[in-house]
């Protein structure tokens, strides 16, 4: 076991593992942030959660994201954290299609079940392999997803106030 992690630590581990399907490693803040291709995001998080030096054995958070009018439309965060090292890793992937589309994490994280329906519920992510994959805070009918950049803000039949009030 190594005594401290370190970025360089955690880029050797990955890039000798996967390679090219690094797209990018960098220090935001006092994060290490990595971008991997969608297609290996599952093997990347699966190998973080066993390798045994490295110990990311925490899912902290997994969610979506949404850039309309971005090269890359959609993109999905897992924060991790390897307690034994006190060490948080934050990993990042995106796609174009519609709907987006990972795989699921709840094979190796549990708690990741409700993270995957709210992303569901919000972006409209879909799971594949997730055990019950529905709507977690709105209601079942809703249609369309609230986080989505081009979800009206405001309801359609008012005309005392518009999107530019919030920046839209």
């Amino acid at each position: 076991m190594i005594a401290t992690l370190e970025k360089n630590t955690v880029d050797e581990k990955l890039k000798s593992h996967f390679g090219e399907n690094i797209v990018l490693s960098e220090m935001l803040y006092d994060m290490q942030c990595v971008t991997v291709k969608q297609d290996i995001i599952h093997q990347v998080v699966k190998f973080l959660y066993d390798d045994a030096a490295l110990q990311f054995q925490f899912l902290t958070t997994l969610c979506g994201m949404h850039f309309p009018d971005g090269e890359n439309k959609f993109g999905l965060v897992i924060q991790l954290h390897s307690l034994i090292h006190n060490y948080r890793l934050r990993l990042k992937t995106f796609t174009n299609h519609e709907p987006p589309t990972f795989p699921t994490f709840t094979d190796i994280f549990s708690g990741a079940n409700w993270m995957e329906r709210e992303t569901y519920d919000f972006f409209g992510f879909k799971f594949t392999g997730h055990p019950n994959l529905k709507r977690i805070l709105n209601v079942d009918d809703m249609e369309g997803f609230p986080m989505r950049k081009e979800f009206p803000l405001e309801d359609q039949a008012r005309f005392d106030k518009d999107d530019k009030m919030f920046g839209r």
